[in-house]
């Protein structure tokens, strides 16, 4: 830690008493989505071709090949992001990256490529207690020539390390970019700032290393564009430097200058195409993609030409691959791979889309509807994000058949990749359908087989043969003359009930296999299984009673170990393998299907976005590759199934910013507060709420807000002596004129914006500007309703947030924290309690009766507790205490993942949280012994889990408002306890000894906690 934050490192002290909820655990199940930053180099090796993306507080390391983008890295940095940059110094053969943080830890990083890891060259702080920030965030550059570092000023070291970094005081206040030049034999910087009259100038400095100081630049250039906001500097030998503006681009050096209109955007992305600095890409805030062609002659530029190229997501950041690749990383829509082409399509665009990557980001506001959230994204990439925790799978075609008791696909050659039969079988009789050369399915005959039968098993074999089971015989079957190769019949008085095969052998039974394992009261098996997940034996057992029982098996000795137990579903369950991509995964179908698989040799189930399934197989084909053949109850269906490791989002284009949603389960249905931006002769919007169906989300109804008017908060309620159920929607008009809006059941005009509403024990409870009011639903005489005030509460600044628990009510306020009031028939709306910190909430939930939980814009998190002591009431008192890294838009009380509530998993509250990078995250309040422990272990893995840049972690985690900081308390880093599990077995052992516990009791307390969050459930204990 540097020794200027460690000075300010305050002592805490956690507040007298306690509380159930106190003790919390933080733990991210999403995560950021939002790119920031982007860079293209040559960083895992010399014939390497990387893309590095920065995600808030995570890099993520890509390699280009044929294929496409390959992932090599993503790793968790102990700091949000502001600054990533690839440069190469003299004499080394690939690049190296710096990053640096917004709290100023820096760090040189170089790639290890025989051990696939970071390692880091330099690092340091260039914290620094007097300097002032400037208003648009930090800024950083590299010297091309790879001299300097400017945050501060770091000058480079040897091999790419990093010297003391140094400060040099700029005259300029309002910088708005920084960037060094080109050719220049001393390091300059060239600078855009803006002046106290609002007029915008360039200005170049030299740096004097020696004497620490400015130097007066060959150049300068006052009164550009209002709007100007980037630098470009062109390498030599052009040197000049580019300025973009909202209405201009121009291009400056100390002999030219040059403006070229274009139509007024926001530019918000440069990426650099040609190495000379000819060409460039850039992004608007439309989300159009323009080149910029810098022409020149003999070295010097003679023009600008500007050609839009196509729309993309809204670019945050641009890096032009090779060959017309480009990578597009957005804050507000999807990032994209996309290709430019030679030849314009039939809109006129060159752009072509080759991959996207979901952002869920930024979280403005979400809800909990049966298994998913809600996520939205900005501006014209707005969008609803249905976040789904199963595994989904999707119909390519259907057929209706009833009635079928079994499935198996069949290759018509052992060589052939692809299979050819697909085996129907019914309770008297089996069908044969096959693939045709028109890619159709149609019934067949294969001669050898006994189709006036139902089938037992159907299996190929060996030397291109099929095997058949039915209750009377087994037949072996040329795969190519489909005639008879040989067959068993069953003895007189023996029928067949129980088959199994593979290639080359056949177990048949007439009788119940004999489980020899105590599985606990007196029900059947219904489905056996024995196969391979990860190189590893399992027996699966699933019974009539919904239980599925799970088991390692020993190969050699045939002992089973590692019981273990869940429930899947409310019927009996059938378990069928089937492949995807190399791996072996299980089906048990039932009335609640879920796919079994594995990861990291750990065995893991996710629930099918289908009701009911009786059969499956797989049915590989070359129409339908990788998929499966599903018997439903009235339906055989071919069907694909998505990547089983990846969390479902779910993509529904608005085309409009969302702004809050909301979920009524009694209508089944969703509302969406949303707006639209117009430009024609000015900038207009439009404000709307759409009614949507809760599953299919697709829009039943749109009310269209008044000119001017916009929506700011909505709830679902009903109240007092009224059975009906109501969306409320709470606006404000942004202009003092306007016209009733029209369709509604009932409205109220308020003096202020509604920020905030909450259905409050039959009543309605709105945040209006700083006053907090209570409204009741009155009935008329004419038998209609209205809200009629009843009590009022002023006492903020303004409120923003609320929420309500019985009579009390936490409100989180724009700068005086949160703020405990209660509500009785006498008195009204009073304050009992409240935190007296200037603090800038952006969420807040009460994590019980007495503690409540709060978001700042600092990126904390802390809870504070209303005490009951007698010689402290009056005060909300600050019991913990966390610095997330993250903005936090929305808490919400609930859980992503399904356990049984009986299970000790299932005792555990939480709350999920919503973030603006994109992230979702939960809040487990745990029993003080267990946060105890987890603590401990907390501090013991600081030393085995290696951090990116060798920073902090009790720095990062440090509670830090902007002014001083403090220790974290009361809050546990799940990510951190999490990452134990990526250990190797001699250091998970060194951990265990360290707390006393065996390593594999520790792996299942880890395994236990992620139950919490992780979208599959695990159901083994390894």
């Amino acid at each position: 830690m540097a020794e200027a934050e460690a000075a300010e490192m305050e002592a805490w002290e956690p507040a007298p008493g306690g509380a159930r909820r106190s003790w919390n655990y933080v733990v991210t199940a999403h995560k950021p989505t939002v790119v920031t930053h982007s860079c293209v180099g040559n960083f895992t090796a010399p014939d390497h071709l990387n893309l590095i993306v920065s995600k808030c507080t995570r890099i993520e390391i890509y390699l280009f090949t044929r294929q496409g983008i390959q992932p090599m890295l993503d790793a968790p940095v102990y700091g949000r992001i502001a600054t990533i940059e690839l440069f190469r110094p003299c004499n080394e053969s690939q690049d190296l990256l710096f990053i640096c943080t917004e709290r100023y830890r820096y760090c040189v990083l170089q790639w290890d490529g025989s051990k696939s890891e970071l390692l880091t060259r330099s690092e340091g702080n260039a914290y620094d207690q007097i300097g002032r920030p400037t208003d648009k965030g930090q800024i950083g550059t590299i010297d091309p020539h790879c001299r300097l570092v400017g945050l501060h000023v770091i000058p480079f070291g040897s091999k790419g390390h990093l010297n003391e970094p140094s400060n040099i005081r700029l005259e300029e206040l309002l910088v708005l970019d920084i960037k060094f030049l080109y050719g220049c034999d001393r390091p300059t910087i060239v600078l855009l700032f803006q002046d106290d009259y609002d007029a915008r100038h360039v200005k170049t400095y030299e740096v004097a290393l020696k004497d620490n100081e400015f130097v007066e630049g060959p150049w300068s250039q006052n009164n550009l564009d209002n709007g100007a906001s980037l630098l470009i500097p062109v390498p030599a030998p052009l040197g000049v430097v580019i300025v973009i503006g909202e209405i201009t681009i121009a291009y400056f050096s100390a002999t030219t200058f040059r403006a070229v209109s274009i139509k007024q955007s926001m530019i918000g992305a440069v990426g650099l195409v040609d190495p000379d600095g000819s060409r460039y890409l850039f992004g608007d805030n439309t989300g159009g993609l323009h080149l910029l062609t810098v022409t020149h002659d003999q070295g010097r530029v003679t023009d600008l030409k500007i050609c839009y190229m196509g729309e993309t997501s809204i670019a945050s950041t641009i890096s032009y691959v090779d060959n017309g690749f480009v990578y597009i990383g957005s804050q507000f829509g999807d990032s994209q791979l996309i290709r430019l082409n030679i030849k314009a399509n039939a809109r006129g665009s060159f752009v072509e889309v080759l991959e996207q990557y979901a952002n869920i980001g930024p979280i403005v506001d979400f809800c909990c509807v049966d298994l998913g959230k809600q996520g939205q994204g900005a501006y014209k990439d707005g969008s609803i994000r249905a976040v789904q925790n199963g595994v989904v799978i999707t119909k390519q075609a259907s057929v209706e058949l009833r009635g079928i008791k079994g499935l198996w696909s069949l290759k018509s050659s052992s060589n052939d990749p692809y299979d050819t039969f697909l085996v129907v079988t019914f309770i008297n009789e089996t069908h044969f359908l096959s693939m045709k050369m028109e890619n159709e399915l149609e019934e067949t005959v294969i001669k050898g087989f006994d189709s006036q039968t139902q089938t037992l098993c159907c299996q190929n074999a060996i030397h291109d043969q099929l095997i058949q089971v039915t209750a009377k015989s087994v037949r072996l079957v040329s795969s190519t003359s489909k005639e008879l190769v040989a067959q068993w019949l069953a003895p007189e008085g023996f029928s067949v009930n129980v088959a199994s095969a593979n290639a080359s052998q056949v177990g048949i039974s007439s009788g119940y296999i004999d489980l020899r394992e105590n599985l606990g009261g007196e029900i059947v098996p219904r489905s056996v299984l024995l196969c391979t997940i990860e190189e590893v034996s399992y027996l699966f057992c699933a019974l009539g009673d919904r239980h599925f029982f799970s088991f390692l098996l020993n190969a050699s000795t045939g002992e089973l170990s590692d019981k273990n137990r869940v429930l899947l579903g409310t019927e009996p369950i059938s378990l069928h393998t089937f492949a995807m991509k190399d791996r072996t995964h299980v089906f048990a179908a039932s009335d609640r299907p879920s796919v079994i698989y594995g990861r990291d040799k750990n065995l893991l189930y996710s629930h099918v976005n289908l009701k009911e399934v009786n059969h499956v197989c797989s049915f590989n084909t070359s129409v339908f590759p990788e998929s499966l053949a599903i018997a439903e109850e009235c339906q055989l269906s071919i069907q694909t199934i998505d990547d089983v490791h990846k969390l479902r989002i779910r993509t529904i284009p608005l085309n409009e910013q969302a702004r809050r949603i909301c979920h009524q389960e009694q209508s089944r249905t969703l509302a969406l507060c949303s707006f639209k931006s117009y430009i024609a002769a000015e900038l207009s919007e439009a404000h709307f709420v759409h009614l949507l169906d809760h599953q299919t989300l697709g829009v039943l109804s749109t009310h269209t807000l008044d000119a001017y008017e916009c929506g700011l908060s909505i709830i679902s309620c009903s109240f007092s002596d009224d059975n009906s159920v109501y969306y409320c929607v709470g606006t404000a008009y942004v202009l003092p004129w306007n016209t009733e809006p029209t369709k509604l059941i009932a409205e109220k005009e308020t003096k202020g914006a509604v920020y905030s509403l909450n259905a409050f024990n039959g009543k309605l409870l709105a945040a209006i500007n700083q006053k907090i009011r209570l409204y009741k639903w009155l009935l008329q005489d004419n038998r209609t309703h209205e809200l009629q005030e009843e009590c009022t509460y002023h006492g903020n600044v303004l409120a923003l947030y609320t929420q309500t628990r019985g009579n009390f009510i936490v409100v989180g306020d724009m700068m005086r924290s949160i703020s405990l009031l209660v509500h009785t028939h006498e008195e009204g709306l009073i304050e009992v309690a409240r935190d007296h910190s200037p603090t800038w909430m952006t969420a807040i939930e009460m994590l019980d009766d007495e503690v409540y939980i709060g978001a700042d814009n600092c990126y904390n998190l802390y809870t504070v507790l209303k005490s009951n002591d007698a010689g402290i009431t009056g005060s909300l008192l600050i019991i913990g205490q966390y610095h997330l890294g993250d903005f936090v838009n929305r808490f919400h009380h609930g859980s992503i993942v399904m356990y049984d509530p009986g299970s000790e998993i299932g005792q555990i509250p939480t709350i999920i949280f919503g973030t603006a990078s994109g992230a979702i995250g939960v809040v487990a309040s745990l029993p003080q012994d267990q946060y105890m422990f987890l603590e401990k272990l907390q501090s013991v893995l600081v030393a085995y889990i290696k951090s990116v840049g060798n920073f902090s972690h009790a720095l990062w985690r440090s509670f830090y408002d902007g002014r001083s900081i403090g220790e974290a308390q009361s809050f546990v880093d799940g990510d951190l306890i999490e990452s134990f599990l990526s250990l190797e077995p001699d250091k998970m052992k060194e951990v265990g000894l360290i707390m006393e516990l065996p390593a594999d009791e520790l792996c299942k307390m880890v395994k236990a906690l992620r139950k919490l969050h992780c979208h599959e459930h695990r159901i083994d204990g390894r």
